[in-house]
């Protein structure tokens, strides 16, 4: 009976397998093994589950499967070939060539069996001749490198070629084989700067995604090398070893998620304690006076990145707590340095700024009251040890410490200034002879006068000393703060001063015929000043930004709402938005708060004050990193207000640099899309792109290509009745090459993510063929690797649309760029033309030769 059944699934199985329902397929012969003990039926239920697991590419189940059907019967030629189908496709080409040698010894007169053992041959002896090549080239190219006296050019070829070679996962086995990490070790030993730089992102592109040559490298060139060469003032090489302390971090932590196809890496089994001595010696590098402030700046990003949490619904927070215990004070170390005084560490002008928002993330990243408090407790510590009547330096340090932290926690920063000593000190401190005294003092007062009942005590205690300072000091940063910390009334006054000296009224537009008939009929008509044309108007807002103006309307926003009226906010934020209009000045607003201090000007106010304080905030999002411009949870504060700019109503200016800085967003996380989803800009951003104005399309269609990311976005290309992926077709076929970029790179990641998107491509126009072969030859690499991207997706999405592509001149493009010489620039180019004719090659249209 059970015998019966088990033949029966067999028979359903075998149907199921006929329609292309491979997973019902396999359900059926699962249940059929466990019904029969028959060896003849057994073997053919193994068989044929082995060729269902080969149709879903489970190709370690196929092999399984097969091999216990050979078990049973080694003649099986079936399962035999498919077991080599298997092995092929697990890169164990040697396994495989031996099963269809023994197919085509059962079978010598199978064509199919003969062709594969020929294709399998030739592969196999390419391979061979391949590594023995790398094996050569790796050999050279150390030879050349490690030789006082090659010549320039060969020496530049070299050390191009070995980083070349480093970021293949193949080329990087093979350094790593042939004693490649003892050869870069000398070049790091060579002291020349061009083979150090060489070495290192040699060594960066070896621990890529894979754990046990990350565990090996660090192992061998040791942390505390690898951070004193981050240490140096050569910016190109502190960057350079920043990102491969990054690939490390990422390999041991498995934020890398790279698959490797064919090969397991070896077992490292615990990596967490290597992640602590990175973390560790980070920390050593703050504090450290030998450290460059490039180095500096640094190892506070790779804290920054790596230890808060990137998820809070993540519960482990201990990468944050080790953090807490052995670095805060190194970092409230940096935060209260005085670029002045001689004891001050090697900074750049935003070593300061990347210290508060590390304190802020650390802050942020805690889970309960009692972690708060040991942070809490350690600043306070820090700071009243600082304290010390004999050693002024020490109470200046210790009061722009609490000046920092106000910039980051600023909640935490209040607590601080309770502690007993703390505003007096920064009172007593306007009293001295020194100007960074007086700097650090005025600066902090102003940050502890945003809250009604500090700023009563500056009055009371304070007044006459900064009026005093303000009549005495030459000292232009100074004047500006001493400004604003001595009157809680004088805010709307200082406002308006700024707005005259930027300029950043509105203008009404000056008609020239209204001018002329003015002047006919001989009425007045008003001239514009000469100091408000452009250049005055810029070189003083070069000076309000060189005296620290930003850090004082940082202060001036901070204010309660008893000091700071809606019209006032409005002229602060026309401030922000003229001294925002340089990109080079953006820089130094975000180093000085400015992203943080714009989002309530955009939130509240009156209309044009939001306004122009979302357009300020959209110029700096265009080009800043969101994580240090809004650190935490404030980006997503940041979306609204950009949105609002997305709006027929406003300008083109203004829907341009909105665009930017949501497609800037964008690129940042899920998450962000997702806010942007649910601020309802999608059909905002998607009619930009039918604009004619060129650079709104194009920034329209580079938002859309970061939007694609999301699952709900893609939701929407993949709807019936819209011409959404027709749009972004059409727009692949543009002559402007950053929309096409843009477009081309949406284009790849749709037809990557959803099959059905490959095939309704080709039906959205008849022009589509024509528009990828453009990408595929085009001159400039990132649009070319594109289109053959999105040639790998379609080739990979079903064998019929595949033909059709071979078919066309494609093949040939495909052939000319995978024959090309390698070369660092146009790596990636080659490595997806050659993937897309191996894809061809395992169809059977084209084939390999020697």
């Amino acid at each position: 009976m059970a015998e019966a059944e088990a033949v029966q699934l067999k028979e359903e199985g075998n149907r199921h397998f006929q329609v292309q329902d491979y997973k019902a397929a396999e359900k059926s012969y699962n249940q059929a093994l466990k019904l029969t003990k028959d060896k003849a039926l057994l073997a053919t239920l193994y068989r044929n589950r082995a060729a269902c697991a080969l149709k879903m590419e489970s190709y370690i189940q196929a092999a399984s499967d097969a091999s216990r059907a050979i078990d049973i019967n080694s003649s099986d030629v079936k399962a035999l070939y498919r077991r080599c189908q298997a092995l092929e496709h697990l890169g164990k080409l040697d396994q495989a060539f031996k099963d269809v040698q023994r197919c085509a010894t059962l079978e010598p007169r199978n064509q199919n069996f003969q062709e594969t053992l020929r294709r399998l041959n030739t592969s196999i002896q390419e391979t061979l001749r391949v590594q023995f090549s790398t094996d050569l080239r790796v050999q050279k190219m150390f030879e050349i490198l490690l030789d006082e006296n090659s010549e320039a050019e060969k020496l530049e070829k070299a050390t191009n070629n070995l980083i070349v070679l480093g970021r293949e996962d193949a080329g990087a086995e093979k350094i790593f084989q042939n004693n490649g990490v003892a050869l870069l070790l000398q070049l790091l030993d060579t002291q020349r700067p061009e083979l150090v730089l060489a070495a290192v992102r040699t060594l960066s592109g070896m621990c890529t995604g894979h754990r046990s040559r990350a565990t090996v490298i660090l192992h061998a060139v040791r942390i505390d090398r690898i951070c004193s060469l981050m240490a140096v003032e050569n910016e190109e090489m502190s960057l350079a070893v920043c990102n491969l302390l990054q690939s490390i971090i990422d390999s041991l932590s498995g934020e890398d998620k790279r698959q490797h196809r064919g090969k397991e890496e070896a077992l490292v089994l615990d990596s967490k304690k290597d992640l602590k001595l990175i973390t560790s010696h980070l920390l050593d590098m703050l504090a450290s006076k030998k450290v460059s402030g490039q180095g500096r700046d640094q190892a506070l990003n790779l804290l920054n990145k790596n230890i808060p949490r990137k998820d809070l619904a993540i519960h482990d927070n201990s990468r944050t707590i080790f953090v807490v215990d052995n670095g805060l004070r190194k970092i409230l170390k940096v935060v209260g340095q005085v670029p002045d005084l001689p004891s001050c560490l090697p900074l750049t002008d935003n070593s300061r700024m990347l210290a508060s928002v590390l304190i802020n993330k650390l802050y942020d990243d805690l889970r309960c009251d009692p972690e708060r408090d040991h942070f809490r407790k350690i600043c306070e510590e820090y700071i009243t040890g600082k304290f010390d009547p004999q050693d002024m330096d020490k109470n200046v340090s210790a009061i722009q410490t609490v000046s920092g932290i106000l910039q980051g926690p600023f909640d935490l920063g209040n607590q601080l200034l309770g502690l007993k000593g703390v505003m007096e000190m920064m009172v007593a401190l306007c009293g001295s002879e020194r100007e960074q005294d007086q700097l650090v003092a005025v600066e902090a007062l102003i940050h502890a006068s945003t809250k009604l009942s500090r700023a009563s005590f500056i009055i009371t205690n304070g007044v006459s000393l900064l009026k005093e300072i303000y009549k005495t000091t030459k000292n232009e940063k100074i004047k500006i703060r001493t400004l604003v910390s001595s009157d809680k009334t004088i805010l709307y006054s200082v406002a308006t001063i700024l707005v005259n000296c930027t300029n950043s009224y509105d203008v009404k537009e000056v008609i020239p015929e209204l001018v002329q008939l003015a002047k006919f009929s001989k009425q007045h008509v008003p001239e514009e000043h000469p100091k408000d044309k452009k250049d005055f108007i810029d070189m003083r807002v070069k000076r309000l930004l060189k005296a620290g103006v930003i850090s004082t309307l940082t202060c001036m926003v901070k204010a309660d709402s008893a000091i700071l009226t809606n019209q006032t906010k409005e002229l602060l934020a026309r401030v922000f938005l003229a001294l925002c209009d340089n990109p080079k000045d953006r820089g130094t607003i975000v180093a000085q708060g400015g992203g943080k201090a714009l989002i309530p000007l955009a939130l509240e106010g009156t209309d044009v004050g939001k306004v122009k304080a979302a357009h300020a905030l959209a110029k700096i999002a265009a080009i800043s990193n969101p994580d240090i411009a809004f650190p935490g949870e404030r980006v997503y504060e940041v979306v609204r207000p950009l949105v609002r700019l997305l709006d027929t109503e406003r300008d083109g200016l203004q829907n341009y640099e909105a665009l930017l800085g949501l497609t800037n967003l964008s690129a940042r996380s899920d998450k962000l899309r997702q806010k942007i989803i649910k601020e309802k800009a999608l059909p905002d951003i998607e009619n930009y792109m039918f604009e004619n104005h060129d650079q709104l399309r194009q920034a329209a269609t580079e938002c859309m290509c970061n939007m694609v990311a999301n699952k709900e976005v893609q939701e929407r290309f993949l709807a019936d009745g819209n011409d959404r992926l027709k749009l972004v077709v059409l727009l692949c076929g543009e002559d402007d090459d950053k929309v096409q970029n843009a477009a081309a790179g949406a284009l790849a990641m749709l037809t990557a993510a959803h099959k059905k998107l490959c095939f309704k491509m080709t039906q959205v126009t008849t022009q589509w063929l024509e528009i990828l072969q453009r990408l595929c030859l085009h001159d400039q690499l990132s649009i070319q690797h594109r289109g053959l991207v999105i040639t790998y997706n379609l080739l990979s999405a079903d064998p019929e649309l595949a033909k059709k592509l071979v078919e066309s001149e494609l093949l040939e493009i495909l052939t000319v760029v995978g024959k090309m010489e390698p070369e660092e620039k146009k790596e990636a180019v080659i490595q997806t033309a050659r993937e897309c004719l191996i894809k061809c090659m395992d169809y059977g249209f084209i084939k390999p030769v020697s």
